[in-house]
Parts: C-alpha cells; structure tokens; sequence
C-alpha cells in the first residue's frame, strides 16, 4: 500500500472539521510539491483523466501561463472567462493554487487594474511565487490566509472568483459572508465549483478523498443559492456546465485515493454531482 492509499484509507473521516482541513491542506500541500513539471496534478485518481479538472482553458490561455501553473490547475471551469473582467478592476481570487487563475486575471484587468490569490497552504503559494515570476507579472499579489477570514479591508475589490474551492470549505457561510464583506458596491462573485443535484450517501460524505476531490463537501444548488441570499447577494444564477457519465464516474474511484468505495457507487457519483457556474451580485 503506497503512503498515499495508506494516509486516505486511515480511520478518519470528514465529520470533524479539523481533520477535514487537515487533510485538505496536506493533500494540495503534496499536489504542489509534486508539480514542479512532473505531471498534470490531479485531485482524485488519474490525472490523465480526471474530468474535473481536464480541458477547462483554451490554447491560447495555456500558451500564456508558466507550464507549471496550468499542471497545478485543480478547477472545474474557468472563472477568469465568467467574471468578464475589466481594465483597472480588483479580483480576489479565494483558495489561488498554483496561481493559473490569478495570472489570467491580470492580464485581464491590464497594469491599472490588481489580482489577489488567496490560499493557506504554503507550497502552493510558494509554487504559485515561482510562477508568478516565472510569467513576469507585477500587478499580482498571493496572501496567505483561510477563505473564511479574508486578509483583506471591507469594500476592497470588485470581482471574487474561485475555481472548485468553495466546496472544500467546512463553513461555506463564512467564505460568503467574507466574499460579501471585501466586495464593494455592485461587485461581483463568479465562481466555478462543483454542485449537488441530488444527495449522496453518508458513506460517500465521509470519505476525506472525496472531500479532498471536490465532492463530499460540494452544496446543494438550492442550498447554495439559499447561503448567497443569506450573505446578502443579489441577481444569483447558477448555471449547470458539465455533467458526467459512467467513465467519468470511474476514473473518480481510480488509483489510491477512494479505497472502500468502489464500482457499486458509480452511478450515485454520476447522477450527484455538476460543475457549474455560479454568479451573483453585491447590491
């Protein structure tokens, strides 16, 4: 049994905070350690086929990014394309990773404008430095910090966006209250994640690589939606854009991480999950 399998197939599981954190940040801590141009990194399973995380930016996009900001890539979109940035404007970007999304976002919002990333592990916000240098960007800066405390004054930037993050927090209220908080008046929240279209099992909630892989802890859409209004946003839409199929599912369960949860809940992953846009509003 390699470390890996060993560490996931351990008795705990993701019905205490802590240890969901925890394991959270040790696991994207060893996704960054292992970039440095080994491979496309991967949150659950093979990386050659995660379905989250594959074909989420174009070519050109790709083209314009330090080759291990896009390994790191753990999304399930592209919220850089759904915030419809603007020259001058401030993003955060909550849970940054490798950086893919805040290096995109400064080129959007040109040498006027400023691209946060936020994240509380500590080798992909070196991972995510080394990156930024590597592309030459100025108007970049990475914070270390917890999603549901953000470092950052009241009515500070225009555009909160996050790429398959929110999902892993254990307290999705506060990472919405805080998003509210920095986001001045009439700003936008554009965030991809991956949402629930219908319950999973407690058997499934409770497997820390599932957690880990975006889905344990992934919001009902009317949970979601119900959570934004309670934070105080506006104008909420979430728009569903990508679902998955039977070898999608599959390639989920793969490889060391989701060991005692196999073949027979293939169809619960397929039939829960979505990746979807969500969007709303600042009044």
């Amino acid at each position: 049994m390699t470390d890996e399998k060993r560490y996931c197939c351990s008795n705990s599981t993701a019905n205490d905070d802590a240890v969901t954190k925890d394991y959270v940040k040790e696991k994207y801590g060893q996704i960054a350690s292992g970039v440095k141009g080994q491979g496309k990194a991967s949150c659950c399973g093979d990386a050659a086929k995660d379905p989250i995380t594959a074909d989420l930016y174009s070519e050109a996009e790709a083209a314009g990014v330090p080759a291990d900001a896009l390994l790191a890539s753990l999304g399930c979109g592209n919220p850089t394309a759904l915030a419809e940035l603007k020259p001058g404007e401030v993003v955060l970007d909550l849970g940054s990773g490798g950086g893919i999304d805040v290096l995109l976002s400064a080129r959007r919002v040109g040498p006027t404008g400023k691209a946060y990333g936020l994240d509380m592990t500590d080798e992909m916000l070196a991972l995510a430095r080394k990156n930024q240098k590597a592309a030459g960007v100025e108007n970049v800066e990475f914070l270390k910090g917890e999603i549901e405390s953000v470092p950052l004054p009241d009515n500070s930037v225009d555009v909160i966006i996050s790429n398959c993050v929110i999902n892993l927090s254990t307290d999705k209220d506060a990472v919405l209250r805080e998003a509210f908080r920095v986001l001045r008046p009439g700003g936008r929240f554009a965030v991809a994640d991956i949402v629930m279209v219908k319950p999973i099992s407690e058997q499934a909630q409770n497997q820390l690589a599932l957690w880990a892989g975006c889905i344990a802890g992934a919001l009902a859409m009317d949970d979601y939606k119900a959570k934004l209004a309670n934070a105080g946003f506006g104008g909420i839409d979430i728009q569903v854009v990508r679902t998955y199929e039977d070898a999608d599912a599959a390639s989920l369960l793969e490889g060391d991480c989701c060991c005692g949860f196999g073949e027979a809940n293939l169809d619960e992953l397929k039939t829960s999950i979505v990746s979807a846009f969500i969007r709303a509003v600042k009044p």
